[in-house]
């Protein structure tokens, strides 16, 4: 286990917060995996280690159920020379008594000040947590703007889907990894070890010629430039294979064991920027997930496991993998769990297998009431289908079904919107037919927020009237008990919407409403739109221009960004879009490769 030291000037405050545990560090790992213990370390060697805090702009327990968070302090401590720790965002109790008490943002393991690592790497996960990644910054005793930084300053880096539009933060981060970190941060950090005696300005220089490597500060939009190609493991076989975790004393939203078994989407759902920009698709061995998996239980004592990915029913060799952990998992207690499943019968029977007591239920997303548009955002499911799909759950002993949809969607009409309560009333009857008295169907609708490099990325988002007015139009139409609505606050998708296709002027605007007590954006009870609003005023800017529909020949914000689709790719499927035209899921079933920019063979090695 690790601990705090005894004389660490957080432990004072523990009683004061409202969930000391957040802060406590009591976690177990099998063995240390932050590499060089630097309080152990000649001074004179000191130099010769890069020391790394990997940190997380939310709480921890979010941060640690986030799988990419996890396996990357491993991986890179397995690095030479490279001394890996973590930090998460401090909840507004604790940072309000940081700041009375002087005390600075330190890490999780070392208790060491973010401002004494040569590295802080933030992973941008939501649009929402901005105002966090200056907090910390703040907290932990690093100027805020790049600008301002000296050459004893750590280097600042980011990482993540926020890293494909990276402008909004462009004035707070020194380097964007663009990319997988598998691909990038070993030579990335190789560089930065080996050139530690020269001045940032040159540090940074250096740093800029890998591929994947963003420095805003070289960046001029005005000028012509090179984008930055998203970097990746072509192979899934060659990346890193976590043979432990850390398991957290704390409960944390996904509190399992967890193992990605491929990487990547080939539905091509045009809404989805998570598939468009992660390609190409590449899987892990069954063997190697097997042995894996079943190292990961035996170290860590979860009693739940997870097979991750954006579509593990997707993954071609599951039933084998199911038949070899079933047997195993059984003996020990553990239970199987699989985050995403899809519309029909083999995904269905799958989850029986896992869940012997129906109490649960499960989670489907069919994302549009119509069938007109799912074909519109290339859902790749029909109605007869769904209708199938959930007869087969109730079939199955199953009483409770979530379903989620999304409102806003380009080409949408007052029937797709009708439609999604259509569904639900439909549903319902079905389960009552199979004897399912106690059914209930519980609908999460969410605001469309269009997304770069993703074949919506032209498009205009609803404004937040609108949301409102689309969500009281489906909550009057739900007549049965058995039904629940619950749709997503239409200020934060604007929000989120604004700085999903945000450029560098923007930066401003998160700045001035930090200051103003901006934290925690994508949390409800801490979310305030007033006080963007008038940060946005202060600064001169207004943000409905950045939920505006896009010209197809405008220069974009992210345009610098190299995803891998290329922009024909998007407009194509675009175009199919308005037509309401269905493409194939790229290589399944025969189908051929869909030209997104990236080649087959490599997505098929």
């Amino acid at each position: 286990m690790s601990f705090p030291e005894f004389d660490d000037p957080l432990w004072p405050l523990l009683a004061q917060v409202s969930r000391p545990s957040r802060y406590s560090g009591s976690e177990w790992r099998f063995s240390r995996a932050g590499g060089p213990d630097l309080k152990s370390v000649e001074p004179g060697l000191k130099k010769e280690i890069l020391s790394v805090c990997l940190a997380f702009p939310d709480v921890y327990e979010i941060g640690m159920s986030y799988y990419g968070f996890q396996i990357l302090s491993p991986f890179l401590a397995e690095l030479p020379g490279i001394a890996v720790d973590r930090a998460y965002c401090p909840w507004i109790d604790m940072e309000a008594l940081l700041r009375k008490n002087a005390v600075p943002l330190t890490s999780t393991e070392r208790s060491m000040p973010l401002s004494d690592f040569d590295v802080v790497g933030f992973t941008l996960q939501h649009e929402l947590g901005y105002t966090n990644v200056l907090t910390m910054l703040d907290l932990g005793g690093i100027p805020l703007r790049s600008e301002n930084r000296k050459n004893g300053h750590p280097i600042v880096m980011a990482g993540g889907p926020g890293a494909l539009v990276p402008e909004p933060l462009s004035s707070f981060i020194d380097i964007f990894c663009v990319g997988e970190g598998e691909a990038i941060l070993p030579k990335l950090l190789s560089v930065l070890r080996e050139t530690v005696g020269l001045g940032r300005a040159e540090r940074l220089a250096e740093c800029a010629r890998l591929p994947g490597v963003y420095v805003p500060m070289l960046f001029k939009p005005s000028e012509p430039f090179v984008p930055i190609r998203r970097e990746f493991i072509p192979s899934f076989e060659e990346t890193y294979i976590p043979d432990s975790m850390i398991v957290p004393s704390v409960g944390i939203v996904h509190d399992r064991a967890a193992l990605e078994v491929f990487r990547g989407c080939s539905r091509g759902c045009r809404f989805c920027q998570a598939g468009m920009t992660n390609r190409p698709t590449r899987e892990r061995a069954p063997e190697a997930i097997v042995d894996a998996i079943m190292e990961l239980v035996r170290r860590t004592g979860w009693e739940e496991a997870g097979l991750l990915s954006l579509a593990t029913c997707d993954y071609s060799a599951l039933d084998r993998v199911i038949e070899e952990l079933t047997p195993k998992f059984v003996e020990q207690g553990v239970h199987l769990s699989l985050p995403s499943l899809r519309m029909d019968s083999f995904s269905v029977n799958l989850a029986a297998r896992f869940q012997k007591i129906r109490r649960g239920g499960l989670t489907f997303a069919p994302e549009a009431g119509t069938q007109r548009l799912r074909d519109v955002i290339n859902k790749g499911i029909d109605e007869e289908s769904i209708y199938a799909c959930l007869e087969e759950v109730f079939s199955k002993g199953w009483d409770k079904v979530k379903l989620y949809f999304m409102m806003g969607l380009p080409t949408e009409t007052e029937e797709d919107l009708d439609s999604i309560i259509r569904m639900a009333h439909e549903s319902i009857k079905l389960a009552r037919r199979k004897g399912r008295k106690r059914a209930s169907v519980a609908i999460s609708v969410a605001g469309f927020v269009p997304k770069a490099h993703t074949p919506f990325q032209w498009e205009a988002q609803n404004s937040i009237e609108e949301f409102k007015s689309k969500g009281r139009q489906l909550k009057l139409q739900i007549k049965d008990r058995a039904l629940s609505l619950k749709y997503h606050e239409p200020e934060q998708s604007f929000l989120e919407g604004v700085f999903a296709r945000g450029d560098r002027k923007l930066g401003d605007v998160i700045e001035r409403a930090w200051q103003k007590g901006a934290r925690f954006d994508g949390w409800s009870e801490t979310f305030d739109l007033t006080r963007w609003l008038d940060a946005f005023n202060e600064c001169g800017l207004n943000p409905a221009d950045y939920v505006r529909a896009r010209d197809e020949h405008e220069q974009l914000p992210w345009d610098h960004i190299n995803a891998g689709v290329t922009k024909e790719f998007l407009l194509k499927e675009r175009a199919a879009a308005y037509a309401a035209s269905k493409t194939p899921a790229c290589g399944r079933n025969g189908s051929v490769c869909g030209e997104c920019g990236l080649n087959c063979e490599v997505r098929n090695a």
